[in-house]
């Protein structure tokens, strides 16, 4: 992998909050493979300790459960550690909207509890999880940090905020740090279940017990689908960026464009079934189409996505036809 030989000291700590979620967990089991230490932060409010239970006999790794809604809970977890991943966020477009004011106190608020921590335990590094959402109504393809519209979301709101908030602390405080504004990630650990389940663990499993999807809108809406070992990828090695580009903010993607109906279709064929979609209204605060510009990132953080969307579906749907 492209993240293999970074280069970290030998004795790195990695603060991972959001550490029993999907791209947390995945996190902690990279680092830990690595052999750097690794402390996990989560509620389990949407994490899931199941998909941490694996690393519990490793001597690298420590689990806190906590909220990041708590200052004190930040500041005795940032202790001693080396590097920050912040992960720890509520997501869905749709849910933020229906609970306006506690994606503020997690997303925002949360967010600010965790820069200031990280800031007062004397952190290299503090590198968090943005949202392509930030981009809001701006039409122009492909997305470029810097061209971005209105906000249509509390969740986008939440996330935009973040991105100020941690400018200000690079700005004021000297604390490094790096927003990755992530693209439809998907990838093994993905919860299928619920109302707001991203859409490809959903598709895959309500193929799988045959039952019958519902696809909003169209289906001819497009996104740029990002597995999640360049996700890995981006958050080591922002780890890693220079000072000069501390406070920024960066597409994290595969730079590619796939349409949801063609992804369905592929999705059929690949687990051997035959059912048609339905297809339901719009969703509330969603774009039609996204992919993202990722020269930024490439130049700045070095980052070069090893993983293509038909890379990453095969072994995708591979997972969860044996973890379903």
């Amino acid at each position: 992998m492209s993240y293999n030989n970074l280069g970290f000291p030998k004795d790195s700590f990695f603060l991972i909050t959001g550490g029993a979620g999907f791209i947390g967990s995945n996190l902690c089991e990279a680092i830990l493979k690595l052999g750097y230490r690794v402390r996990c932060l989560d509620d389990l409010s949407t994490g899931k300790q199941a998909n941490v239970d694996m690393f519990l006999d490793n001597s690298n790794y420590e689990f806190v459960k906590g909220d990041i809604k708590d200052l004190d809970t930040c500041m005795k977890a940032c202790e001693s550690v080396d590097y920050v991943l912040n992960q720890a966020a509520w997501g869905s477009v749709p849910r933020s909207i229906e609970m306006p004011l506690f994606y503020c106190a997690n997303n925002i608020q949360g967010t600010l509890n965790m820069l200031e921590a990280a800031r007062q335990n004397r952190v290299k590094k503090f590198v968090y999880a943005s949202s392509s959402s930030v981009y809001g109504d701006e039409p122009n393809l492909p997305k470029k940090e810097g061209r971005e519209g209105n906000l249509l979301s509390p969740y986008a709101v939440s996330k935009r905020a973040d991105e100020e908030w941690a400018k200000q602390y690079t700005r004021h405080y000297g604390l490094d740090t790096y927003g990755l504004r992530y693209f439809n990630v998907f990838g093994r650990r993905q919860d299928p279940n619920g109302a707001y389940a991203a859409v490809i663990p959903k598709f895959i499993k309500q193929l799988l017990h045959g039952e019958t999807p519902t696809i909003n809108g169209d289906g001819k809406q497009s996104r740029d689908f990002t597995y999640i070992e360049n996700v890995i990828e981006a958050n080591l090695k922002a780890c890693l960026a220079s000072h000069e580009a501390a406070g920024e903010a960066f597409n994290v993607a595969y730079g590619g464009r796939e349409y949801l109906i063609d992804i369905y279709h592929g999705l059929t064929e690949a687990l051997g079934v035959d059912i048609e979609p339905n297809f339901g209204p719009d969703r509330a605060g969603d774009i039609k189409h996204s992919n993202a510009d990722i020269s930024k990132a490439r130049e700045l953080l070095g980052y070069d996505p090893e993983w293509s969307f038909e890379r990453g579906i095969k072994v995708a749907i591979e997972w969860y036809k044996e973890n379903l």
